[in-house]
Order: C-alpha cells, then structure tokens, then sequence
C-alpha cells in the first residue's frame, strides 16, 4: 500500500512537472508561394532566427504556406485552431489573407498578430493585431512628404483588394486635410501583368504626384507601366513596397521613387535620437550575416519575437499553455504590455487601439542607385 501511494504521489509530480513545461504552440500562415512569396519567405527566414524557448517554456513553430490565397489562409488557420491547438497566430503577410483568417481565430479565441495592415470591421479585433504599420499612420507620413515637395494634386493607382481600399480611405481624408486633391483613380488586380489603360488614363489626368499601392514584387509593374506611358511626374509607393524586389525588377524605372516605411531596414541611416535605432541595427546585421539583406517584412518576425518575450510571461502567471486561459492571458498582455520599443518604431497597444503606431512612425525612403536612401 505504501510503495502504491509512493507510485501515485511520483506519478503527480511528473504530471504537475509536464503540465507546469508544457509548450507553447505557435501557428505561422505565410504566403511562401505564389505573389506574396517575397513578403512571406523573409518572414520565414527570420523565424528560423526565432529562440527555442521563452521563460522557460519550448517553442514550437508550426509554418504553413497560404500560398498567397485567402482560402487557403482560412484552412491553414482552420487546421492550427483545432488541430494543433497553437496558442497564438502569426500572420499572414498578405491584407487579404490576414482579412480571412481573422473571423477564424476570433471565433477560436486565439491572438492572431497579422504581418500585414488588415483592418476589421469596428469592434470585430479583440484578438486581431498589427505589426505593421497602420495605413492612416503611413499616409501622415506621406502626405508631410508631399507637402514639402509642393504636391497639390494626386493620383491613385492601387489593388482592387482590401489593401488598395484601405489605402485609398486612409489618403483621401489626409491629402484634403493638406489643401491636396486627388484628381484621378484607378485600380488592378494582383493578378495583373499590365496596367496599360490605367497608366494612360493617369498621364492624361497629369497630377504632381501618383501613389502606387501594391506590395512585394508586384509593386514594380504598375510603376513601370506609368513611365512607359511618359508620365514625368512624382511617384510614391507604400511601406508594402519597401523590398528590394521594387528595384530589382524595376531598375532603373524606379530611381527617384518615395516610398514610406518604417525605419527597421535602414538602421543605420537613422539618427542616434532614433528610438528604434538599436533594435533596427541589430535586426538587419542578424539577418543579413545568415541570410543576406533583409526586407522589412522580415522585421515585422523580429518584432514578433520582441512581443513574445515581453507577453509570454506575464501570460505563464495567469495560465498554462494550451489552455483558453493562457490564450486570453496573451491577449490581455498584449493589450497592456506598454511602450515598446520595436525594429519599426515605437508600439503601444492598448485595449481600444490593436495598431498602436503613432504618427512620428513612418520614415520617407527615396531610391537611389537601387538603394533605399532616408529623406533628411
């Protein structure tokens, strides 16, 4: 009977041992082919960067390729809720996947940290947030631009999709608040290989400046269709441009672009009062000494990780991994986690702002040389 009681109480303790490690599960959706794989695969790389435990407790990453394809986004977040039961979600790096997988982990209950602007419909992101910047905040950032290079008319040429769409009501309402006016507007699909017609339309219309709105390598071609067509005019692109891809495909057709971004890929170009500075710094020279130079999509990785350390134990004090408590525990510290300090800027989210970028966030880039030059 004693040597039982000895059996049961060591069998406890292995179990409380067990329970007290348990893993932590997180579920990664990134479009590692297809359109979006050049947002998505330097995501990845900088995961393989990613510690194997965090106070204490194993990580385990669970990688899932949404092959650039919402429904595809949806049955990966699907499969991570109910399957693998992951305590938290990144991704994806896609707007209108991120869209689809979001009703999906809010139904589950699980964080879902989207590497992309996604927006939702009000009150619809308890368990959603950004790691990019908001739309809203980068359009201050360009629009300041603008004003300083005397633009007074603009024209938009952007996806059809949820990104171009949130783009477009983030400019209008900040360029009519300048005294600009957006004079024309025409929209592709991601699937486009041209743009003919609406360049034409655009040069014609001839405003002092065009904003492009597409993402990764895609964001080249409707550019190079604008000079092909003569326009002579300013051009500025989004912070889903911001990749080596814009020069790359589009050489020399790109030169003298702006594009806004946030300051993780150009570190060292930052002044020594920049906030993010250090962080930026050292994300770039990790990355690049295993992988080469990185996009700054591989920094919105790198400020996961920097959120992972700063919530996970908080939320181990409230709950265990792999429980609803420890979900909700996570979302609860992400919501009062306080300044922080990220490779692309400062974030503060809060209960009622799952963006948490302020204005001072986005940095102007102009290419030249085929390479990313801060704006002084």
């Amino acid at each position: 009977m004693k040597l039982a009681r000895t059996l049961i109480a060591a069998a406890a303790m292995v179990a409380a041992s067990t329970a007290a490690l348990a893993d932590i599960n997180v579920g990664v959706v990134l479009s590692l082919t297809g359109p979006g794989s050049g947002l998505g695969i330097p995501m990845q790389k900088q995961l393989q960067l990613f510690p194997k435990e965090i106070a204490g407790e194993k990580i385990n990453l669970i990688v899932l390729d949404d092959a650039s394809d919402p429904g595809k986004g949806v049955s990966n977040t699907r499969r991570l809720v109910t399957e693998d039961k992951v305590d938290v979600i990144l991704g994806s790096c896609l707007t209108p996947v991120a869209g689809a997988m979001a009703p999906v982990a809010a139904e589950a209950k699980t964080v879902q940290i989207a590497g992309s602007p996604v927006g939702t419909p009000p009150g619809q992101d308890q368990w959603l947030f950004r790691l990019p910047q908001s739309n809203n905040v980068m359009a201050h950032a360009m629009v300041e631009h603008m004003k300083k290079q005397g633009i007074k008319t603009i024209g938009f040429l952007g996806y059809t999709d949820a990104y171009g769409e949130l783009w477009i009501k983030a400019l209008e309402p900040e360029a009519a608040k300048n005294g600009m006016k957006i004079v024309a507007v025409e929209r592709f699909a991601r699937s486009d290989t041209s743009v003919t017609p609406q360049a034409l339309k655009l040069t014609s219309a001839n405003p002092d400046a065009i904003v492009v709105v597409a993402s990764g390598s895609g964001a080249a071609m409707p550019q190079m269709g604008l000079v092909d067509r003569g326009y002579k005019g300013k051009i500025y692109q989004t912070h889903a441009a911001a990749t080596a891809d814009l020069m790359r495909i589009g050489g020399a057709k790109v030169e003298n672009t702006f594009v806004v971004s946030g300051p993780a890929v150009v570190g060292e170009q930052l002044p020594d009062s920049h906030p993010s500075k250090k962080a930026a710094m050292d994300f770039y020279s990790n990355y690049e000494k295993a992988f080469g130079p990185p996009n700054q999509f591989a920094g919105h990785s790198y400020d996961f990780e920097i959120v992972m350390k700063k919530v996970v134990p908080v939320a181990l004090k409230k709950a265990k991994p792999g429980t609803p408590e420890f979900r909700a525990a996570l979302r609860d510290s992400l919501e009062t986690m306080g300044r922080t300090i990220f490779a692309h800027g400062v974030m503060n989210w809060t209960k009622d702002d799952h963006w948490g970028y302020t204005n001072e966030t986005g940095v102007m880039l102009k290419v030249v040389g085929g390479k990313f030059v801060v704006e002084k």
